[in-house]
């Protein structure tokens, strides 16, 4: 069984291949769900990991809807990735309406050519997930990482087998919530592949600062947070 870990640091992905992961999955900021990595961490991974790794392609949090730049963003980032040497990519498009964009899941496809391709969890946003593994096992992706579009992957394993045995060439790789006491349950199953990553909190600090840097205001699946032409220049306003 292939055994792929998500890493959000360099120290991550260092930890992974040391403990015997076979892939990694790079990213960034897992609390969002994840983001493609800064130019300085896609850089030191590839330097200093030699297992294969496959980089996220997400401009953002929130949900999996894309601007015109936003998308462009992920194909110049894609192309970052495959210069600097990477296994693969992990992306994906949805529509508002919860269903696969084709034109634009392809044309990412298109663009990591020779590159192994992952559509990622987004999937477990479609409305109609039975036919759009159809669309993207047509479309040519090697591997959906997906929880069974359940909360964790052993909640939905019940979807995951069923496109397990659906599948003629693209892995399911179930996904979310897979530690160590359930890990042999998808093995047992015969899924070839399981994406956790395998995380602790490590303290940095004694005490809790005064201050939280983190704010729940700006964690929203159906909504993006953006900086507002009128709101700023209300605030210019009042101090020029």
């Amino acid at each position: 069984m292939l055994v792929e870990v998500c890493a959000n640091s360099l120290e991550s992905a260092l930890n992974a291949e040391k403990a015997g992961a076979d892939r990694i999955e790079l990213c960034s900021e897992l609390a969002v769900g994840g983001i493609t990595p800064s130019y300085g961490l896609l850089k030191s991974v590839s330097e200093q990991v030699s297992i294969p790794v496959n980089v996220l392609i997400r401009p953002r949090g929130g949900d999996f809807t894309y601007s015109v730049s936003e998308f462009e963003i992920m194909k110049k980032n894609i192309a970052l990735c495959k210069e600097l040497g990477f296994n693969g990519i992990v992306s994906g498009v949805l529509l508002s309406d919860f269903t696969l964009d084709v034109a634009r899941t392809q044309k990412l496809i298109e663009a990591s050519k020779d590159l192994q391709f992952t559509f990622h969890r987004a999937f477990d946003w479609v409305v109609n997930p039975k036919a759009t593994f159809k669309q993207l096992e047509g479309l040519g992706v090697d591997a959906i990482l997906t929880s069974g579009q359940q909360n964790s992957a052993l909640e939905g394993i019940s979807l995951l087998e069923v496109l397990h045995l659906q599948s003629d060439r693209c892995t399911i790789m179930p996904g979310g919530g897979i530690r160590e006491n359930n890990a042999n349950k998808f093995k047992e199953i015969g899924f070839s592949a399981i994406h956790f990553s395998g995380s602790q909190f490590r303290k940095t600090f004694e005490k809790i600062p005064n201050i939280s840097m983190n704010s729940s205001a700006f964690l929203r699946d159906d909504a993006i947070s953006v900086s507002d032409i009128h709101t700023i220049q209300q605030i210019i306003r009042a101090v020029k």
